[in-house]
């Protein structure tokens, strides 16, 4: 129950404390984004369950992750070979392009929606494991000011993918290592619940 609080706490204070960025330009980043599209779509509603939806994602968590991308402090080799020519700006561009895109539904397994809502909604007391909607909200919409990413719809493969990630420490730009103390105490089984649970949101 102590990590529970303490992790709630934790984003609502770096929801109060996250600072405001430069507005970018969408029409600008529509334009930059023709490279984009052959991993997340034209609209950013990726056909591959290997590649995220990054369609409506906020635009304070697009900047943030294409900035680490290419800063190195996110590690990914496609990525950062996309991002090497990118100046602020054009980042700036791209993640408002994508954030006024809208999300495509996804579909859950039905099977395992039942651990993976109670997982998400109430987090596991025994493993000391919180809720996972303390910061990423009871419908998957995230918290923009905190670059808390919208959950809602993406593909469960990935989400799977990224808590696997950051439970064996691949992963590893999140603040104040938050995400992987949560996923260092989540199994395998509620990971992949939890992931098919949050792809059936809306």
């Amino acid at each position: 129950m102590k990590q529970k609080l303490l992790v709630s706490a934790a984003c609502v204070m770096l929801g109060f404390s996250a600072t405001s960025f430069a507005a970018g330009d969408a029409a600008q980043g529509q334009a930059k984004s023709v490279t984009c599209a052959a991993c997340h779509g034209v609209d950013g509603n990726s056909p591959s369950d290997q590649f995220p939806k990054i369609a409506g994602q906020h635009e304070s968590y697009i900047l943030k992750q294409l900035k680490e991308f290419k800063s190195g402090v996110r590690s990914n080799a496609l990525m950062s070979a996309q991002v090497a020519g990118l100046e602020e700006q054009d980042m700036e561009n791209l993640a408002a392009y994508f954030a006024s895109q809208t999300v495509s539904e996804g579909v859950a397994d039905e099977n395992q929606v039942e651990l993976g809502k109670a997982v998400y909604q109430g987090g596991n007391s025994a493993t000391n494991v919180p809720a996972c909607m303390a910061c990423h909200s009871a419908n998957g919409s995230g918290n923009p000011a905190a670059k808390f990413p919208a959950l809602a719809g993406q593909h469960a493969a990935y989400i799977a993918a990224q808590l696997t990630a950051f439970r064996e420490d691949q992963r590893t730009n999140d603040a104040g290592s938050m995400m992987r103390n949560v996923a260092h105490r989540m199994s395998t089984k509620e990971i992949n619940a939890v992931s098919q649970y949050i792809a059936g949101l809306k």
